[in-house]
């Protein structure tokens, strides 16, 4: 089981960063493959970044990539969401979750079976 905890989010001005992090309990962090979702008021849950289980692969949407790093720290328990150059657009809630099930990094919400409560990000323009 893997228990979750957003923190970090807030509200940041266009163009500027934010790094919202995930601190994850429970003894199966390690053997999970990791991810960042994000649902805007009216629409459905979105795919954003993801990464393995050993950190050394990444997957990123075409909307944040080259904008957004996702890292983790398998000694702190922790996973990041490094957000720079913020647009309007990204405004959202922001939920890590988690992965048991073994295979590339899934970008399909119900692959994930542990979920966090959320963290909010409103990008003012």
């Amino acid at each position: 089981q893997v228990q979750l905890i957003e923190s970090g989010g807030g509200l940041v001005q266009a163009g500027g960063p934010l790094r919202p992090s995930c601190a994850a309990s429970g003894p199966a962090f390690s053997s999970a493959s990791m991810g960042w979702f994000r649902q805007a008021p009216g629409k459905k849950r979105e795919f954003v970044a993801g990464i393995t289980q050993t950190g050394r692969t990444t997957r990123y949407s075409d909307s944040v990539k080259g904008r957004f790093t996702i890292s983790r720290d398998n000694l702190k328990n922790t996973v990041s969401l490094e957000m720079s150059s913020l647009k309007a657009g990204d405004t959202a809630i922001y939920y890590c979750a988690a992965n048991l099930n073994p295979g590339p990094i899934a970008e399909t919400g119900h692959l994930y079976i542990y979920w966090g409560q959320g963290t909010q990000v409103i990008v003012s323009s």
